[in-house]
């Protein structure tokens, strides 16, 4: 048997009696363990809100985005279409066009700015979701092309299939005042519409990409390209390898980029709540140092019996730092025990609700490993770092001295 394991626990686990240093030492280890677990189900909510509201944006964002980095718009070019999507990660691109447009409500009496999206029915794959359901059509019926608007324009304005919506395009209404004209205002069929909470803000209509080159006056040219990937967390990597191979004339976004205002506030979020958290885990760890002070104290005489047998002090030390790892691993194994229970319980039995004007009914919670490595590694080494006033203490320790004060 190890003589310093044996030492430390019997010194820290005294089966004698129950004294002040076997209450410090419990409530230590009950602070550890709250804390832990509390670390892990709060971090594990953040991780869960994060997959809804990515996976609900990934509804309407690609996984990657190519624009021109000094122009708004791009010739269409297929040959390069073609070379990015011989990337092995790459599955599906699709061109779009994006640009803002006023349009006139008939039955609201108003004018609205909105961002009009146009799309390639063949290829998009940003509104997959609405076509699950049911088959949309853009195409032209009556002389008009379709559009498909949000819940939100369909409430605030009452429309309904079939109503007809007009857009001017700011070169439209620019070329109306140079020209001394009227100006060219394009006609659409509401055709469907699509439910977005409203998780960012602005609304966006859609209509067939050929459409949106006639209303901003655009022949082949076309925003950028929309990409899909075979995973969606590859893809940095991807932006990487296509930032070799395309240049620098191009802007390549992730979905991170996309909207990294969002993500980075969740993660702010999320990282600013472990280090607040972790003051609980600070206050149990205070307690360790108290108890194995009180440990050095008590037990000086021995202590000094031990090196007087040729124990050296490097010995000494390492017996109370060795009670503070074993404190943090009992606390760090109960509470990451409880944490993680807690976590499974809720994914799989949805204990706590939410309310029900949220996009889900329950808090949402997803497991990340790297998050429990962090909050045990964390908690540890907090865990060695308060045993080592108490140990350099005890190896400080003169045997003379000890049986003198005796």
């Amino acid at each position: 048997m190890n003589v310093i394991q044996f030492i430390s626990r019997r010194y820290l686990f005294s089966k004698k009696h129950i004294s002040l240093i076997s209450i410090l030492t419990s409530i230590s280890i009950a602070g550890i363990t709250i804390g832990t677990a509390l670390l892990i189900v709060i971090l594990s909510v953040f991780n869960g809100f994060f997959e809804v509201i990515r996976g609900y944006l990934l509804s309407f964002d690609p996984d990657i985005r190519i624009e021109l980095v000094d122009e708004p718009t791009m010739v269409f070019d297929e040959e390069l279409m073609n070379r990015i999507l011989a990337h092995d990660e790459v599955v599906q691109i699709s061109p779009y066009i994006e640009g803002k447009a006023m349009m006139v409500f008939q039955n609201g009496g108003r004018n609205e700015v909105m961002t009009v999206r146009g799309i390639d029915m063949e290829t998009d794959f940003t509104i997959t979701d609405l076509r699950e359901d049911r088959e949309i059509d853009l195409s032209v019926r009556g002389g008009r092309p379709g559009v498909v608007v949000s819940e939100t324009l369909i409430n605030r304005y009452r429309l309904s299939a079939g109503d007809e919506l007009a857009m001017l395009s700011p070169t439209g209404m620019r070329r109306a005042l140079t020209q001394f004209s009227s100006p060219r205002v394009s006609r659409f069929d509401v055709r469907d519409s699509y439910d977005m909470h409203q998780i960012i803000d602005g609304d966006v209509v859609y209509v067939d990409i050929a459409a949106a080159q006639r209303l901003f006056n655009m022949r082949n040219e076309i925003t950028g390209f929309d990409l899909k990937l075979t995973d969606t967390d590859r893809a940095e990597r991807v932006k990487a390898d296509l930032e070799e191979m395309l240049g620098p004339k191009y802007r390549i976004q992730t979905w991170y980029d996309l909207q990294r205002p969002l993500y980075d506030v969740m993660m702010l979020e999320k990282w600013g709540s472990y280090f607040i958290l972790m003051i609980i885990v600070l206050v149990a760890v205070l307690n360790i140092v108290g108890s194995l002070t009180m440990i050095v104290i008590q037990k000086k005489r021995d202590i000094g019996v031990l090196i007087s047998m040729g124990m050296t002090p490097k010995k000494i030390k390492k017996i109370f730092q060795s009670q503070g790892l074993q404190i943090g691993l009992i606390g760090c194994g109960l509470g990451g025990l409880i944490g993680i229970s807690l976590v499974l319980a809720q994914e799989n039995f949805s204990i706590v609700k939410l309310s029900s004007s949220f996009i889900i009914d329950a808090y949402p919670v997803a497991i990340q490993f790297s998050d429990i490595a962090i909050v045990l590694s964390g908690t540890m080494l907090l865990c060695l770092l308060a045993s080592w006033y108490p140990a350099v203490r005890a190896a400080a320790i003169q045997p003379a001295d000890a049986v003198r004060d005796e």
